[in-house]
């Protein structure tokens, strides 16, 4: 689909998400749908015969190599309309996107069905940005554990996601301790960035673009919210400039396999 055909797409999806999806975290309506059995895993290749190596264990702020691969990860969720819009994008365009997303937040959940197909075919992937979103580093050893814990839960029963080895720690505050504990839980790997969408702020989408086109570039690993409204007016733009700058988008499970 061309980028006209995706805006008035995405115009049409927004009207009707905004009856139905809200912003509100730890919303006690309808419970979240059951993501339906995994399938087998699929072999780890990415886009143009990406072949995935093992995640690290440690810290990682960008991709390996020198191709022309860009990593665009979204955190948190606490806007509906912007997970479908999100969502909406990459099923229309191919765009390939990780999230991390906070289970605390219903949004997730009222766009499940949209999600699986995505996950199921590796255009999408995730990792673990806890349950609630609290500095981990404020947490004692059993808090952080509960908090990685809670959420693996979430994205299994929710959204099929059945292991990952990334986890963000929120507002990247982290230690050699939470990191320990999270790859205790299954999370060797602690995503940072090394780009940013400067949108964990109320930001206008001038802003917003001005910092795309600061660090959108090979192999970074870019950092962005679903929870600014910006970000869904100007996704025709951010696409532009990727196809200008000849990148490729890339899953964070396109470049770093689980380790067995």
């Amino acid at each position: 689909m061309d980028r006209r055909g995706f805006l008035l797409l995405l115009a049409t999806g927004l009207a009707g998400a905004a009856v139905g999806r809200g912003a509100a975290a730890m919303d006690l309506g309808a419970p979240d749908p059951v993501a339906p059995p995994p399938a087998a895993p699929a072999t780890p290749t990415g886009p143009g015969g990406l072949v995935a190596v093992p995640a690290p264990l440690g810290v990682v702020d960008r991709l390996p190599g020198t191709g022309n691969q860009l990593a665009l990860t979204i955190d948190d969720g606490s806007n509906g309309e912007v997970v479908a819009a999100l969502v909406t994008l990459a099923r229309e365009t191919g765009t390939r996107l990780t999230f991390f997303p906070n289970g605390s937040y219903r949004t997730w959940g009222d766009n499940a069905r949209d999600l699986w197909p995505l996950i199921e075919s590796g255009q999408v992937a995730f990792g673990n940005h806890t349950w609630s979103h609290p500095d981990a580093t404020t947490l004692s050893d059993a808090e952080v554990a509960e908090e990685l814990r809670h959420n693996q839960d979430f994205m299994r029963r929710t959204l099929g996601v059945t292991a990952t080895p990334f986890w963000r720690p929120p507002f990247g505050s982290h230690d050699e301790r939470t990191d320990a504990i999270a790859a205790d839980v299954g999370h060797p790997t602690t995503v940072l960035w090394n780009g940013t969408l400067d949108d964990g702020r109320a930001i206008g989408a001038e802003e917003l673009m001005a910092a795309a086109q600061q660090w959108f570039a090979a192999q970074a690993i870019v950092v962005g919210h679903a929870n600014q409204p910006a970000i869904t007016t100007v996704l025709d733009q951010l696409l532009a400039l990727v196809e200008s700058r000849q990148l490729q988008t890339v899953t964070l499970a396109d470049v770093w396999s689980s380790p067995a």
